[in-house]
């Protein structure tokens, strides 16, 4: 039994940019990048989440405590 793969328009838009640049260079750059925007968003959302007070030292360390595997 064939299964079929749906693409969403982000991955159909990011397969037409990318379809004629095949260097394993151009993959590592745009790993980096992705990398480097998903990580810059995460920092906004953590300082957002300690200036509002959700977020504190004493979470930290209970986070710290667990075992976040089991979640």
């Amino acid at each position: 039994m064939e299964t079929t793969t749906t693409f969403n328009s982000v991955q159909i838009h990011l397969l037409q940019m990318f379809a004629a640049n095949r260097s394993q260079r151009a993959l590592e750059e745009l790993c980096d990048v992705l990398y480097k925007h998903y990580s810059k968003r995460m920092d906004d959302k953590l300082n957002t989440l300690w200036d509002n007070g959700v977020l504190d030292q004493k979470r930290l360390d209970e986070i710290n405590t667990m075992d976040l595997h089991k979640l």
